[in-house]
This record gives structure tokens, C-alpha cells and sequence, in this order.
């Protein structure tokens, strides 16, 4: 069940929170309505508990979403076009109007470490400098593992590596409020881990940028 909770101010610094039924438990979202300053809190009610948080700037609405999507997509290309010539990453945008940025752990990791490398760092600051210029978006961080080791102790590392990115980015000026770290572990490979070359298709961190759409505020905080 979703559940949709508004709440407006408009005062020049803007802070909500908003606690739920004790047994149920609220995931993050929200928008500012940059016209009237209002904030806006998007909940998903996943019943168990929890508090209401987060403020991203703005919705956007009709035909002005594939247009801002579009014209994040290209600064993203050119932004990132080094690293997709030497195959570290790939981007493409997603029927729903979402950019998907996908990056090789290879690069961005060391074998079981969440610590990004001090080499992939001007990458993320490209994509952060992005993502900074297009505010009205959700920003999902998704780690993934090949099959070795034990399926719990996958999860925990792409968790970690999901985090980390997360942290990252936050370093670099993008709201937390807009970033959802998540971990699949081995669940969801993209080839077969009885090769190498498999296996290394499968350890990946995906960056998913969503669109804050006016109406459907709340799909945005949804990790797809």
C-alpha cells in the first residue's frame, strides 16, 4: 500500500518530519515545489514503521520528463565518454524515462573491498556534477556480486559498495534525501558464474536515475 503525505511551509530554510503508526514503517521521498517553496514527503507504507523524510527540489510534468531526461542522458555521455571508450561503464535510458549508469566493479573496486578506488574517483565526480544539475530525480545506487563466497556475505559486500557510492556522492553535494543505496548480492546475475568472464559481468554497481513525476511522486523512491 502506498501511502501520500504532504506537508507545505513557507519558510526561507524548510525541515519536515513526520512519524507514522508505530508498527509501520515509511521509506524515504520527497519533492520542494520550488514555486511556492512547499515541501512535499512521499512515503512508500511497506508496514512496518517508520519515519517520513528526505526533500528533493521539484516535479516535473508531461512532455518536460522525456525532455529532461534526454538532456541528462547527453550531458551524462559526454561527460563520461572516456570511460565508456575504454569499456568501464555503460549508460542507457530505460522505457520509463530512468537513466541507468552501469559500472564494472573491476574498476571501481578491489576484490572483496567496498572502498572505491582513488582511480575511479574522477568518474564519480563527473556523474555527481550531473546529477547535481538535474535535481528532480531519485537516485538508486544497486551493488551486485558474482556467486563466490557465501550468498550472506555477498549481500553484505554489495550493500557496502552501494553505500560507499552513495557516501561519495554526498561528499560531493548531492542531497542524501535523493539517494537509495541497495544490495542484490548474487541475485540477480546478468550472465552465467561458471566463467570468469561471466562472473565478472556480474559484479557491477548499477545507478539508476529516476524522475520525480508530478502525480507519481512516490514511484521515484521505489528501487527498481
Amino acid at each position: 500500500m502506498k501511502k501520500l503525505i504532504l506537508v507545505t511551509a513557507m519558510a526561507a530554510t524548510l525541515t519536515a518530519c513526520a512519524t507514522d503508526d508505530p508498527n509501520k514503517r515509511t521509506k524515504t521521498g520527497a519533492a520542494v515545489g520550488a514555486a511556492a517553496g512547499a515541501l512535499l514527503g512521499y512515503a512508500v507504507d511497506d508496514g512496518a514503521g517508520g519515519v517520513l523524510v528526505g526533500a528533493a527540489v521539484g516535479s516535473l510534468a508531461g512532455a518536460g520528463v522525456g525532455r529532461y531526461m534526454d538532456n541528462q542522458q547527453k550531458e551524462m555521455q559526454a561527460a563520461l565518454a572516456e570511460e565508456q571508450a575504454r569499456n568501464e561503464l555503460q549508460i542507457q535510458q530505460l522505457q520509463d524515462e530512468s537513466l541507468k549508469i552501469d559500472i564494472s566493479n573491476e574498476v571501481s573496486f578491489d576484490l572483496n573491498s567496498a572502498a572505491i578506488k582513488p582511480a575511479f574517483e574522477p568518474t564519480l565526480n563527473k556523474v555527481a556534477d550531473v546529477l547535481q544539475r538535474y535535481p528532480k530525480t531519485v537516485v538508486h545506487v544497486i551493488g551486485h556480486t558474482d556467486s563466490s563466497g557465501s550468498e550472506s556475505y555477498n549481500q553484505k559486500l554489495s550493500e557496502q559498495r552501494a553505500q560507499s557510492v552513495v557516501n561519495y556522492f554526498t561528499s560531493r553535494g548531492v542531497l542524501s534525501d535523493r539517494l537509495i543505496p541497495t544490495g542484490r548480492g548474487e541475485l540477480q546475475p546478468r550472465a552465467s558464474n561458471e566463467t570468469e568472464a561471466g562472473r565478472q559481468l556480474n559484479r557491477r554497481v548499477e545507478i539508476i536515475v529516476k524522475p520525480i513525476v508530478e502525480g507519481q511522486e512516490s514511484e521515484a523512491y521505489q528501487t527498481p
